[in-house]
């Protein structure tokens, strides 16, 4: 009875699995805060994919952790960056062409003051941010990204 009437059931197709990857070589490093999570670096992100696709997890969410922090997270939008390469791989290789890849958008973890925009004497600028975040979401489109994912709490950043 409970299965024929129940609202909300959980199957794996609609798990979301998060991948942490991070600038360097040959890295794997424990997110103590999250047990049995690592951040990858690109060259071992194969490790992680295999294990998402073997569980039959069909969406991946990327985040990236850069070398590179700077006042206005340059890294996030960058051609290059991190998630744009993790991106360009996953679509790359055959073995991964199933899983819908998320791009987290949002700028605190390319700063070098750690918040998800533009800084100005203590006061996170709203509207000056937009344009950084919409140049984020542009280039993880242009990068294969199947999904967006505006994550900050910038104000009309989506219409943006």
């Amino acid at each position: 009875m409970r299965s024929m009437v129940r609202e909300n059931h959980v199957r794996v197709d609609e798990l979301v699995y998060p991948i942490f990857v991070m600038e360097g070589e040959n890295l794997c490093s424990p997110v103590d805060s999250m047990p049995g999570i690592c951040q990858y670096s690109l060259d071992r992100l194969w490790e992680e994919l295999d294990r998402v696709v073997e569980a039959g997890i069909l969406s991946v969410l990327l985040f990236g952790i850069p070398a590179h922090k700077d006042e206005v997270g340059s890294g996030a939008y960058d051609y290059q960056g991190i998630v744009q390469q993790a991106i360009r791989y996953i679509k790359s290789e055959k073995k991964y062409q199933d899983p819908i890849v998320i791009a987290d958008v949002c700028l605190c973890e390319y700063t070098s003051h750690g918040h998800c925009g533009l800084v100005k004497e203590g006061v996170v600028l709203n509207d000056e941010t937009l344009p950084l975040l919409s140049k984020t979401a542009v280039s993880y489109a242009r990068a294969g990204a199947d999904v967006i994912a505006p994550s900050d709490m910038m104000d009309n950043r989506v219409r943006a």
